[in-house]
């Protein structure tokens, strides 16, 4: 297991490399630079102006030379300085990063548990009414805009019920500490962290259901059922272990991209992550940060997909024992 999990490490460095690389120049490819959009807010867009601001940005370098000095800073850990925010980009995304977990991780988890409970009971009642109102809402949510549900779960549960607060991370001015801190920011997480688990949900339900529906026709199965066990013992520790790894699968891949959802949920909400740090620094041509975000977001992919590697040969003892 250790000479498995130092080879992904070694594998992932390089992957890490290269998705970076790749950002760069993508990044500087865009039309515009921090010089001209610093230089237009402010109203001074002459030529010299705009020199000097490259010069302080490094911008007047070769694109090459540009690279190795960014590259050189990654693998010390440094990326950058924002001169928009006047400090050090990974200060900067250390000080949003725990919101956006924050806000991940519980729609993960929501997603998760909630849609695989939904596709085990629409699987064991395959054919029924209920199967049919099951996935009906999970197409549903599936084909819905995530921007879309937002914008509506503000609406109703914030504008019309009262029943949430519909922006922001907690109470401004509200001086709330310890236990009464965390409910309050709890309040805040629930329409977010919902909005951003549906699509996710529907998917693991999706998932679940057909996954479980193949497993239950296979041969060690109909043994299961020829033997005389019960229906409950043979579901689950028959069809729902087996059942699990494409759907364990799918949720390391996907674990990864709720970071690049929450870009859309933590704008509607006003969620202070790196989600909208992002696009924040988008619409200012903050390429520090932008290349930062991009860093932290593709390590965070890499990350849950070892993660995943590691769970699979736990929960499968096959791919252990190869």
């Amino acid at each position: 297991m250790l000479r498995f999990i130092a080879l992904r490490l070694v594998k992932a460095a390089v992957i890490l490399i290269a998705i970076v690389t790749l950002n760069f120049f993508l990044i500087h490819a865009a039309p515009g630079d921090p010089a001209a959009v610093m230089a237009g807010e402010a109203g001074a867009a002459d030529q010299i102006f705009l020199d000097q601001l490259k010069e302080q940005f490094g911008l007047d370098k070769p694109l090459l030379t540009q690279l190795g000095i960014y590259l050189g800073g990654v693998v010390q850990l440094d990326l950058g300085f924002s001169y928009r925010q006047q400090m050090p980009v990974a200060d900067l995304i250390l000080d949003r990063l725990p919101a956006t977990l924050l806000l991940t991780i519980t729609a993960f988890v929501i997603s998760l548990v909630f849609g695989v409970l939904a596709g085990v009971l629409a699987s064991a009642r395959v054919g029924k009414w209920s199967d049919t109102i099951i996935s009906t809402i999970a197409l549903l949510f599936y084909a819905t805009p995530l921007y879309w549900a937002a914008l509506m779960a503000v609406l109703l549960f914030s504008v019309e019920l009262n029943w949430l607060p519909g922006f922001g991370y907690e109470t401004v001015g509200g001086g709330y500490t310890g236990f009464a801190r965390a409910l309050d920011i709890g309040e805040h997480l629930i329409l977010p962290a919902l909005t951003l688990g549906l699509f996710f949900m529907a998917v693991y339900m999706r998932m679940t259901r057909a996954s479980m529906l193949e497993v239950s026709t296979l041969d060690f199965v109909k043994t299961a059922r020829a033997k005389g066990l019960k229906p409950g013992i043979i579901q689950w520790r028959h069809i729902f272990r087996n059942a699990m790894l494409p759907v364990l699968t799918l949720a390391g891949l996907q674990a990864g991209q709720l970071v690049g959802g929450a870009v859309l949920t933590e704008t509607v909400f006003a969620w202070p992550g790196i989600g909208r740090l992002m696009f924040d620094a988008l619409a200012q041509r903050d390429y520090n940060v932008l290349l930062g975000v991009f860093f932290v977001s593709a390590a965070m992919v890499l990350l849950f997909n070892l993660i995943t590697d590691i769970l699979y040969r736990v929960v499968d003892p096959r791919i252990r024992a190869s």
